[in-house]
């Protein structure tokens, strides 16, 4: 809708100017005015694939930090099988509803654009699991060896777990999304003054280029936040890691 509405309005403007500008006083100057608009979608283009591109990537990035904060945690709760059924279980219980607040609760405090929040519960449950994995008292060499090992998995968890925070409100600046509307909106704009004699050809010209600035600015502004919208990474390595230890343990 918003793109045939935007089409619908660079049409009006088309034949808004052809009016008032006839094609005899356009195509004299149409050599003249394509080669500065040349240079305008030149400039215009490079900013608009770089903003698709950062955000693209901004994207692929919170995949990545949601996939290893999951394997953080499952490593955790493998890493502490060898020890008493006690301090194992508590670790591992810890891990396990850490993931599953994640999925439950956090993920939908994400999902708030530029409103959203971590889970108070699941900041709670984190800390926790790092005092009880700091509690651990190894009885031999091996043991010592895997406390050792769970403490810096807990605190590279807890980094990236903040790294996914942080991304939560990783939009694009205000002003860049100003450049891209108002470069957009020239560079559709400029195409009017052609002296083009076919008017069905330079609205089709019109309408086309239209089409694609409105498509990719809607791509951009949908994966803009990597947790909001129909459009967003989704808790499935926590689910797959859940899945994997109900199937370990019998369910």
């Amino acid at each position: 809708m918003v793109t045939a509405l935007c089409v619908l309005a660079a049409l009006a403007g088309l034949i808004l100017v052809q009016r008032l500008i006839p094609l005899a006083a356009r195509e004299p100057s149409t050599a003249g005015t394509e080669i500065i608009y040349q240079a305008l979608y030149v400039m215009y283009g490079v900013a608009l694939g770089f903003s698709l591109f950062l955000t693209s990537q901004q994207f692929s990035e919170a995949e990545g930090t949601v996939l290893r904060e999951a394997s953080r945690v499952e490593q955790i709760y493998r890493l502490v099988e060898p020890f008493p059924e006690q301090e194992r279980e508590r670790v591992q219980a810890l891990a396990k509803s850490y993931a599953q607040v994640v999925v439950e609760e956090e993920w939908s405090l994400l999902g708030r654009g530029s409103e959203s929040q971590a889970s108070p519960r699941a900041e709670m449950i984190a800390d926790e699991l790092r005092r009880s994995i700091a509690s651990l008292e190894p009885e031999t060499s091996r043991e010592e060896a895997l406390v050792t090992q769970a403490v810096v998995l807990v605190a590279d968890l807890e980094e990236i777990r903040l790294t996914r925070v942080l991304e939560r409100r990783r939009g694009m600046p205000s002003i860049l999304w100003s450049v891209l509307v108002i470069g957009g909106v020239i560079t559709v704009v400029c195409t009017f003054f052609f002296g083009i004699k076919n008017p069905w050809l330079h609205g089709g010209s019109v309408a086309a280029l239209t089409v694609v600035v409105v498509v990719v600015l809607y791509a951009i502004y949908r994966i803009e936040y990597p947790y909001t919208g129909d459009i967003r990474v989704r808790p499935e390595a926590f689910e797959l890691m859940l899945q994997r230890i109900e199937s370990n343990n019998g369910g």
